[in-house]
């Protein structure tokens, strides 16, 4: 009989926080960014939070998704985890830290959403729990976000190609500008079927063949290829992505803006949104400005190519 894989309910985890990873600065004081990390699977989440809520929409476009609150209106914080559905639990972790930070009013408790990946292509099964959850919203932070195999990017894989041996090392990517009065944010954790591909349309990361120490896209693999996936291989993979602006947006727009956005993503990711991925994305405005000269469809022409940056940035180059 084979061992019980290790999991939360055989160990004493200790809950880590990032605080010497290469990370992203940026200028955007309207939200906050918290990692929480299980070095013991590794394993762990990424919350955003919006200290004075936020409007949000979500936008699931891959055949397997995870999500909690999905659901479109105001939201408190949203969270990135690792753990498949179990990582779930980080979630209402998130909602409880909030719930104590606000003096446990039953009249303001609070709205988190979140999304999950599948993040089991390991030995064991430890995935964020309630504890890790509260631990990554109370050490949160403004204008920092932590690059690479961090947060709910810790055991990120992607491109695993038409027989799954291709897989590389994926992660936690982000991207930032601002046009005018309008700050886009854009953050994006990589756990894809697909391989990642630069703006000259070569692969990146991903479908890579240690025999010929190349990396190819699924097309031609397909073409050289009669080979099938194999039965007993991790099928579940998901990106998730968060897109936010300080620009004033109604909700329409906002939607408008998050399917731009994702959709514009199967060019740095190919292929994208297949049946095996749980692709999520929200879009979030705080409202803050108003500008006529970045109208909704320039806004999402800027946070797409910020979103191709940040699946760049996911892992070391």
């Amino acid at each position: 009989m084979s061992a019980t894989p290790e999991t939360n309910d055989m160990l004493e985890l200790v809950a880590s926080v990032p605080t010497d990873a290469p990370a992203l600065a940026f200028d955007f004081d309207s939200f906050t960014v918290g990692v929480a990390e299980y070095a013991a699977g590794p394993t762990g989440c990424t919350v955003f939070g919006f200290p004075t809520s936020a409007l949000a929409t979500c936008d699931i476009r891959g055949g397997l998704p995870g999500t909690i609150m999905a659901g479109d209106g105001m939201t408190d914080a949203i969270c990135f985890a690792g753990g498949s559905l179990l990582g779930l639990q980080a979630v209402t972790g998130v909602t409880a830290e909030l719930f104590a930070q606000k003096q446990y009013l039953l009249d303001d408790i609070p709205v988190v959403r979140g999304a999950i990946l599948f993040d089991f292509a390991r030995p064991n099964i430890i995935y964020p729990d309630h504890t890790l959850g509260r631990m990554a919203i109370r050490s949160a932070r403004s204008n920092w976000f932590p690059f690479g195999r961090r947060g709910a990017g810790c055991s990120a894989n992607l491109g695993a190609g038409l027989d799954w041996s291709g897989t590389e090392p994926g992660g936690q990517g982000g991207a930032f500008r601002q046009v005018g009065l309008t700050k886009v944010a854009v953050f994006s954790v990589v756990n894809a079927i697909g391989a990642i591909v630069d703006r000259s349309g070569s692969v990146v990361r991903g479908h890579y063949n240690q025999e010929t120490n190349r990396r190819v896209s699924l097309f031609e693999q397909i073409q050289l290829s009669t080979g099938q996936p194999s039965a007993d291989a991790p099928t579940r993979n998901s990106t998730l992505t968060i897109v936010i602006t300080n620009q004033k947006l109604e909700l329409r727009q906002l939607t408008q803006l998050g399917r731009q956005v994702h959709s514009s993503m199967a060019r740095a990711i190919q292929p994208f949104h297949t049946g095996y991925d749980g692709d999520t994305l929200f879009a979030v405005t705080t409202a803050e400005v108003e500008n006529d000269a970045l109208p909704t469809p320039a806004l999402g022409v800027v946070a797409s190519e910020l979103a191709w940056d940040a699946v760049l940035s996911c892992f070391e180059n």
